[in-house]
Formats: C-alpha cells, structure tokens, sequence
C-alpha cells in the first residue's frame, strides 16, 4: 500500500504548526518552492506491493534525503 495518508490525523495533545515556527527565509522552505515531486508516486508504483504492512510515501522519502543532504545528516535514523 502506498501513498499519503488518507485520513485527516488530529493533534492528541497540544497544537503544532510548523508554519508558525519556521521562519520565512528557511533553507528549506526555498527548496520547496522549487522541487515538485507529486509525479513520484505513478513513477514507482509498479514497485511497491499491496499487501503487507504500508510503505513509506516515496515523496517523502525523497524529501527526507534532501533534507539530510542539505544538512549533513548521514544516517537515515538521524533524519
């Protein structure tokens, strides 16, 4: 199974908006404006299975490596 989530995941707890607590001239806020990966998804279908447990959503995947090219992050279980 892939791709983003459904279903709308509410707060448990307390309210959080990473736009609130991101400033305007971020890093990655300009990269975003820029990489558009919203075609990824029907690219790498074929290789994702429909049974078993859920994958993870490849544009996230992918924006989670630029993330940790951008900042030095060389393991994945840092990011």
């Amino acid at each position: 199974m892939m791709g983003p989530r459904r279903e709308a995941q509410t707060a448990l707890f307390y309210e959080f908006s990473l736009e609130d607590h991101i400033p305007q001239d971020h890093l990655l806020r300009s990269i975003d404006r820029f990489v558009d990966l919203s075609s990824i998804r029907a690219h790498l279908a074929d290789f994702y299975s429909h049974t078993g447990r859920p994958s993870i959503d490849p544009e996230l995947l992918i924006r989670m490596l630029l993330v940790g090219y951008c900042f030095g992050i060389r393991s994945e279980r840092r990011l």
